[in-house]
């Protein structure tokens, strides 16, 4: 990993005072200073400087330089160090046996007076060591909270990610729930319509009756559709005034509600202990009803229903609706997207069950299994 190509002005100025310092210090503490030396000094704190932008380059040009001069040896061992941070650890250790070997030959050839070759060689071998073990160390360390920050910003995304997904699936779910909803409120209406249009000769009690049906019925489906829209534009959480959703305990009033439109329902409940069903399966029951006598009044309308329910706990709900084909193929009372079956089959298959719907024998059947655990 290696770092910016522009250093940070302090890490510039830093280096600049600190390795100058100490070259100072050598300068000073070598006693006869020549011109050499001066000049060499320079040139040693310019490379470290430009260890900064290229940190091999810079090491070894010092490195060179503490071959002949001592006064280099401050800016070849900050190579090191600068190497070891900011490159691969195999090329840090190369640079640093290349200045442990530029120091020995230094100490052969200007051999230091107060130190024995022996110690001066434990000492180098040392402080390149320490500084490549250093920088190893801080160059990990970097490279760990890197990849931390990198985590924690996928994490981040990743997380925003599925609550947009999860939000889009919300929202898929309240549309197949309007798309049913207002399928059924819609029929129940279409039905009375066409009886106030093709029976204009029915008394006026009649006549005010369907009249009401379908006023109410209109309400109820702005109503529903008032209520799923806000659904639907929320962004948090659910309103505390939306309705809890139907089970089979309101399917009662659901062919309540189909009679009285016409539409003759004979229902065979045979499910023993209806109030053990888990929820999830008892409103999926609900809506596979619904959507059976819905399509039985758009597509057959007048002829009768029959509806089937049984099942117990430890085996299975199963919901079988029928209703004969009309004689003739006529057009359905109100129309339809033809996407009701088939966001009903998801929900079904969702809940763990299977959805069957078919033409034949002169029927159409619409049957379901919902699992029912003990």
């Amino acid at each position: 990993m290696n770092e910016l190509p522009s250093p940070h002005p302090i890490a510039v100025a830093s280096v600049t005072l600190g390795v100058g310092t100490l070259t100072g210090v050598a300068l000073w503490g070598h006693g006869s200073t020549s011109w050499l030396d001066v000049a060499v000094a320079v040139v040693s704190l310019l490379a470290a400087i430009a260890q900064l932008w290229w940190p091999v380059a810079g090491a070894l040009t010092a490195t060179l330089l503490a071959v002949a001069f001592p006064v280099a040896t401050t800016a070849a061992t900050m190579g090191a160090l600068q190497v070891a941070q900011r490159r691969r650890f195999s090329v840090a250790v190369a640079v640093g046996a290349a200045g442990i070997a530029a120091h020995v030959v230094q100490g052969l050839w200007r051999p230091n007076s107060g130190i024995s070759l022996g110690w001066w060689l434990v000492l180098i071998c040392a402080a390149y060591g320490a500084l490549v073990g250093w920088g190893a160390l801080a160059r990990s360390r970097r490279a760990l909270l890197f990849s931390l920050r990198e985590r924690a910003l996928r994490a981040e995304a990743e997380q925003g990610r599925r609550i947009a997904e999860a939000r889009m699936a919300e929202r898929r779910t309240l549309a197949w729930e309007m798309h049913d909803v207002l399928a059924h409120r819609l029929s129940l209406v279409a039905t009375h319509a066409g009886a106030l249009e093709y029976r204009p000769d029915s008394s006026p009690e009649q006549l005010a009756q369907a009249a009401g049906v379908v006023r109410t019925g209109v309400h109820q489906a702005l109503e529903e559709l008032r209520q799923v829209i806000s659904l639907l534009r929320e962004e948090d959480d659910t309103p505390d005034d939306m309705e809890p959703q139907p089970t089979l305990a309101d399917l009662p009033r659901l062919i309540a509600e189909a009679r009285q439109a016409g539409q003759p329902v004979r229902l065979r409940d045979e499910v023993a202990d209806a109030a053990a069903l888990p929820a999830g399966a008892t409103r999926t029951a609900y809506r596979v009803a619904r959507e059976g006598l819905t399509n039985a009044r758009k597509h057959a309308p007048g002829l009768p229903v029959e509806m089937l329910l049984h099942g117990a706990p430890g085996t299975r709900l199963v919901i079988d609706v029928r209703n004969p084909l009309p004689a003739a193929e006529t057009a359905p009372i109100a129309p339809g997207s033809g996407l009701g079956l088939v966001g009903l089959t998801e929900r079904v298959r969702l809940a763990g069950g299977r959805l069957d719907h078919q033409a034949t024998d002169g029927q159409f059947r619409l049957l379901a299994w919902l699992p029912w655990p003990a």
